[in-house]
């Protein structure tokens, strides 16, 4: 496989360490935009780039990580278990959710974790300081890839229960199992749609992990009404930034963090690991990267702020 097929170019050599987001498709990502942000910022020797991975080679490549010439890695859909498996280490959150996102060499031994719990929770540390301060019930919506980080966050910042609201219920209980109490004790609910309203009343933090209200996709229609006062209401989707799920809870004058900030905080682990540095997650990277996104991307949030 050469650099130059997959999006990394090596003509002249570049001097530090060498990373990249790996996936299928990866033109989308904005890791490079982000990492390479970060670069330039603390003038750092070193080079990130893309690396597209087609899914019958993804085993074989991280068996032989090694011998990519990269220091490391940011891994996504639909290579992060793949990843997982290759690796002779894994932190404790990729190891319990089976997928890493980040990879690192140590000693010649491949290394992984998975910063999503990361990402999520500094998102909201930094954009609602103090939402943890007296943790009760928690709501997620949805039991993919993502829920089960959000909800694993969730039970270690002591919430509980966790309520795991999907449209499978087997799916839900998967992921509910996940949510453990720093002591071990499983915290996870989980329900089908039917009763959400009733989940909602005692709610302290409602998060949406589905893909409902991203551009193109039909929007998260709940009612809000029965939210409590205070109640802080987050999702991962940030195209558009507010989602029509943020804008129903900002208007019911809840507080709302969108979803940008998970982005950015996860990059964070991985950089400091091979770059040696460890980067800030401010204004300026989130301008940065604000200055990428589609037009959709703050559709909702104009219409929403002019009803």
């Amino acid at each position: 496989m050469s650099d130059d097929q997959h999006g990394i170019a090596a003509a002249t050599p570049v001097a530090g360490p060498r990373a990249a987001v790996i996936g299928w498709p990866v033109s989308h990502s904005r890791s490079p935009l982000i990492h390479g942000h970060w670069l330039q910022r603390y003038g750092l020797p070193g080079s990130y780039g893309r690396l597209a991975l087609e899914p019958e080679r993804a085993d074989a490549f991280f068996a032989d990580f090694a011998a990519s010439g990269l220091s490391g890695a940011n891994v996504t859909v639909p290579h992060k278990e793949a990843a997982a498996r290759a690796c002779a280490e894994l932190d404790p959150m990729a190891a319990t959710l089976g997928a890493a996102n980040t990879l690192w060499l140590e000693d010649g031994r491949l290394h992984g974790a998975n910063t999503d719990i990361v990402g999520f929770l500094a998102n909201l540390d930094q954009e609602a300081s103090g939402w943890d301060r007296n943790p009760g019930p928690a709501v997620v919506i949805g039991a993919g890839g993502a829920a089960r980080a959000v909800v694993h966050g969730l039970a270690s910042r002591g919430f509980a229960p966790v309520h795991v609201v999907n449209r499978t219920l087997e799916r839900a209980e998967a992921v509910a199992t996940l949510a453990r109490a720093p002591g071990g004790t499983i915290v996870g609910r989980a329900h089908g749609f039917a009763e959400l309203p009733g989940l909602l009343r005692t709610a302290g933090v409602i998060v949406n992990t589905t893909s409902l209200g991203m551009a193109g996709s039909p929007p998260l229609d709940i009612d809000l009404a029965p939210v409590p006062e205070g109640t802080l209401v987050t999702d991962i989707v940030y195209v558009p930034l507010e989602t029509p799920f943020l804008a129903a809870a900002r208007r019911r004058g809840l507080p709302t963090v969108d979803g940008l900030g998970m982005l950015l905080h996860q990059a964070v682990p991985g950089f400091e690991r091979w770059f040696g540095r460890r980067p800030a997650v401010d204004a300026d990277l989130r301008a940065v990267v604000l200055e990428t996104l589609p037009p959709e991307a703050f559709v909702k949030a104009e219409e929403t702020a002019h009803r």
